[in-house]
């Protein structure tokens, strides 16, 4: 094995880091900030080569338990600064990820700036936030974090002082001794409604001011100003997936708030722009449109007689205000000086807008009329309307099967649905698409289920009436293995209006929500291309998706790979895309595919730039979303700079998928394809004998890691399991990849590809599979991450924890093999003699944490062993959950 190399640390590091330990000293003491140096110093020291390869000297069992609070702490915070610091370099990491690089690399092929204005003027491409429990820290935390950033931008411009008159360094410092103070966890368990605030920050916070600039930037590329394709989703109080929290009423609290976040900062900005506009006709040529409206604006102030854009905006924003109060019900901070009649839609706002950005552009050759506050404003109407984003609906199909039974039951249709055949229910529910009559019954009794569904439906069409109708655009069904779970939605959209048939009373269609399949198993996605098969085959649905222009199909990442292991999944989804795209050409639909990614590279997680190039052929074209979630939602979006970087990394590679040459040729995408289906099978083998054929591997699971205490996180309102069994297949996702990385065995992102790459014979065949093949080089680039996260010997200290010894030995045996065969036949494919020899940014920033995230691994080791034992001091439990914040910080993408 090769010798270990010098970890380099970056400026900010070390100086974030000094600032760490004086604010330790300082409220720690100084024994306490000596022990910790101790620990850190001889870690460091380890991994450095500088001794023998050995565990730290650190002896859990004799620490009291205040030091253990107070080491975790401590090493929680260092892991949290070291990923602000290296988030400050991330257009290091990300050079070249934007779309002019895109553009010149396209060019290289003859490809110019006219298809790729096309193609964005086509094109949609959503980040889609989610409340899928991967975040530990609480937002407080997060913060402060964002404000050392700020300050650090601030030192980086050679500021003195702040704005208030604080030295900046002083400030940084003052930063850091907050975060030493601030409780990292929340005693309390989220509720819907917090996870709607969370969200909402960031929204406000970080992307609704980094998602405008970009475009006069592209505007400058392109020669042209292409459409507005970058939108917001949130799944985050309409996904009631396993999740009795989400109710209608936590519906219409998400879209209320919104929509109140994201007016006010229209009224914000429109009131900004009457101070800057300040126009005179004495001294420029004004359209008569914006005269015509200065003139009804009610503005009769003599002081700006001559100044009409002063005046238009005064009516501008009466009309947005009573828009303001129309929607909220509230009054706005700053309350309008004449009154207005409100928006009907965000497109008569935007009309004004426009009226005022073409009046500027008549006279001096539009020198007023390039970009601007008004043309970034005019970019926010485009992208968040009155809603800011738009709220999906997600619900398992096994709900909707029960719920439309007791229609049909109550109504007298049919008496036992749940009993028919699939036919015989694809006929049926067909046949009452077809018609007027509703089904449900103000007068008849209903179940909660059912009563809790409708009211879902009933908010949906209210936000419809209020909103507008990009406010809920999707329903999103779990569970998606037949063409009756799709047709089951569309009864229910029926009651409310929100889908009309034709009939003939009603002669067209009216389908104001798409119901969009999610294939989520390794089985759903093998049967994904025939269901959409027969689905686009149907009449009704062919004539609404070429009246809307495209339908969109959800794959899942998540429960793909638990179901079937890494290399499976990947490859089971990027079979199905293939399969889908054929699918759709036939039927020439337009396909958009949502991808259900996590942050672990377990549940889809990596490079997002790497995973949208790596699709295949003909299934971009433009138009992707993607859910972020966790963890990742504050890695991505945390603050505006950084959105902006990761926005513009996702517009590159949509671009770069969508419109670069292939460069596999077809008989060697038949070679490869072969190759990997081969790779697939073995490795499904091996995972699926390992995890759902080995007797006792659930205990071993649940006693090896800490999924019991992550389930007893605050982190989220979802239950951790779908039922009270201990079942591996009952068990959901994210605590399931959650619980290997904390014992850094992060099983679900490598097992069984050891055994695929043993399978096959040519390695050349593989190193040339490598180099040529966007997919096959991402899906080693992800396991290579994680084979570099993981740590068997680390790992072996939490298989102790196991009771029964023989078992233990024999299945960990069979996982630190499985590891070091992976290791060894990834080092040889890929021509290393060490993992991340050829990635120097990501080796840096994984060794970097490593002599952090070791005594932090040893300490929750001991945690766990006093827990189990029966001891009931309240700090071993608050010890265990910092614990788990503290790996899960350090490690980044763990959830």
């Amino acid at each position: 094995m090769a010798a270990v190399q010098p970890i380099a640390q970056n400026p900010d590091i070390r100086y974030l880091g000094k600032l760490l330990g004086d604010v330790i000293r300082a409220y720690g003491g100084e024994e306490l900030f000596r022990r910790i140096e101790a620990i850190r110093s001889g870690s460091v020291d380890r991994y450095r080569g500088m001794t023998e390869p050995r565990l730290p000297g650190i002896d859990p069992q004799s620490l009291q338990l205040e030091d253990t609070l107070a080491f975790v702490r401590s090493f929680m915070l260092f892991s949290m600064l070291a990923n602000l610091a290296e988030d400050r370099q991330s257009g290091d990491a990300d050079e070249g990820h934007d779309l002019a690089t895109a553009m010149s690399r396209l060019a290289a092929h003859n490809i110019d700036a006219a298809a790729v204005s096309k193609l964005l003027d086509s094109a949609l491409i959503v980040p889609v936030l989610t409340a899928h429990p991967t975040e530990v820290l609480r937002k407080s935390m997060i913060d402060h974090r964002n404000r050392i950033a700020e300050l650090m931008r601030q030192r980086d411009r050679g500021v003195i002082e702040t704005s208030d008159g604080a030295l900046v360094e002083q400030a940084i410092l003052r930063q850091i001794a907050l975060l030493w103070h601030t409780r990292p966890l929340r005693h309390e368990r989220l509720y819907v409604a917090d996870e709607v605030d969370t969200a909402l920050s960031y929204m406000r916070d970080a992307l609704m001011p980094a998602i405008p600039p970009p475009y006069a930037r592209w505007e400058r590329l392109l020669g042209s100003r292409p459409d507005s394709f970058l939108r917001l989703g949130s799944w985050i109080g309409g996904d009631r997936d396993g999740n009795p929290n989400v109710t209608a009423a936590s519906l219409k609290m998400a879209l209320g708030r919104a929509s109140e976040a994201v007016l006010s900062d229209y009224l914000t900005k429109v009131h900004a722009l009457g101070s800057e506009l300040s126009i005179s006709t004495e001294l420029a040529n004004v359209s008569p449109e914006v005269k015509a409206l200065a003139e009804l604006s009610g503005d009769t102030s003599h002081a700006r007689e001559d100044e009409p854009y002063r005046r238009a905006l005064t009516g501008i924003y009466a009309r947005l205000a009573a828009t303001y109060t129309a929607l909220t019900g509230r009054t706005p901070q700053r309350p309008a000086r004449v009154a207005g009649e409100r928006y009907a839609r965000p497109q008569d706002f935007r009309a004004d807008l426009v009226q005022l950005a073409h009046s500027l552009s008549v006279s001096g050759h539009g020198l007023l009329s390039t970009g601007g506050a008004l043309g970034r404003l005019i970019r926010s109407v485009e992208t968040f309307g009155f809603h800011l984003a738009t709220l999906d609906l997600r619900q398992n199909s096994d709900v909707h099967e029960r719920v439309v039974g007791e229609l049909l039951k109550v109504a007298g249709v049919s008496p036992h649905y749940q009993d028919l055949g699939e036919e015989q229910r694809v006929a049926l529910l067909r046949t009452e698409l077809a018609t007027e009559r509703p089904l449900a019954s103000s007068y008849a009794q209903y179940s909660d289920e059912t009563v809790s569904e409708l009211a879902i439906v009933r908010a949906a069409a209210e936000a419809h009436a209020t909103y507008g109708r990009e406010c809920i655009t999707t329903y999103i069904v779990s569970k998606t293995t037949s063409l009756s779970d799709l047709l089951e939605v569309n009864i229910l959209l029926k009651e409310v209006g929100l889908y009309r048939g034709q009939t003939p009373v009603h002669p067209g269609y009216a389908v104001a929500v798409m119901v969009v399949p999610l294939f989520e198993t390794i089985a759903d996605l093998q049967r994904s291309g025939q269901i959409m098969q027969t689905w686009l085959a149907l009449p009704e649905v062919a004539a609404v998706t070429a009246q809307r222009g495209y339908q969109e199909v959800m794959v899942g990442y998540s429960d793909s790979n638990k179901d079937g292991g890494y290399l499976t999944s990947v490859w089971s989804l990027y079979v199905a895309a293939g399969v889908l795209a054929r699918v759709f050409a036939e039927r020439g639909a337009t396909m958009q595919v949502f991808h259900g990614r996590g942050g672990a590279v377990g549940r889809g997680g990596g490079s997002s730039f790497a995973a949208i190039r790596a699709q295949p052929p003909g299934t971009v074209k433009g138009r992707i979303r993607i859910t972020e979630q966790g963890e990742m939602i504050a890695a991505k979006y945390g603050t505006p700079e950084v959105a902006t970087t990761s926005l513009q990394s996702m517009t590159a590679a949509t671009v770069l998928a969508s419109l670069e040459e292939i460069a596999v040729s077809q008989a060697d995408t038949r070679r490869f394809s072969a190759v990997m289906s081969k790779m697939s099978e073995h490795a499904l083998r091996a995972y699926r004998d390992l995890v759902y054929d080995t007797t006792g591997f659930p205990g071993f699971f649940r006693q090896m890691t800490p999924i019991a205490e992550i389930a007893e996180l605050k982190i989220g309102s979802r239950p951790a399991s779908r039922t009270k069994s201990d079942r591996i297949e009952d068990l959901r996702a994210i605590p399931w990849v959650f619980s290997w990385a904390q014992a850094r065995v992060m099983l679900p992102g490598w097992y069984g590809v050891g055994h695929a790459l043993q399978a096959i014979e040519e390695p050349a065949l593989l190193h040339e599979m490598l180099e040529a093949w966007p997919f096959f080089r991402a899906t080693l680039d992800n396991l290579e991450m994680v084979l570099a996260k993981s740590d068997m010997r680390i790992a072996e200290r939490y298989a102790t924890l196991v009771t029964d010894r023989s078992l233990a030995d024999a299945v960990f045996g069979q996982i630190r093999a499985a590891w070091h065969a992976t290791h060894d036949c990834l080092l040889s494919i890929t021509r290393q003699t060490r993992l991340l020899e050829k990635s120097p940014a990501l080796d840096r920033s994984i060794r970097l944490r490593l002599p952090y995230i070791e005594p932090l691994n040893l300490l929750q080791v001991e945690l766990l062993k006093r827990r189990r034992a029966g001891e009931r001091d309240p700090r071993v439990a608050e010890g265990l959950h910092l614990s788990v914040s503290a790996i899960a910080t350090a490690l980044r993408n763990s959830g």
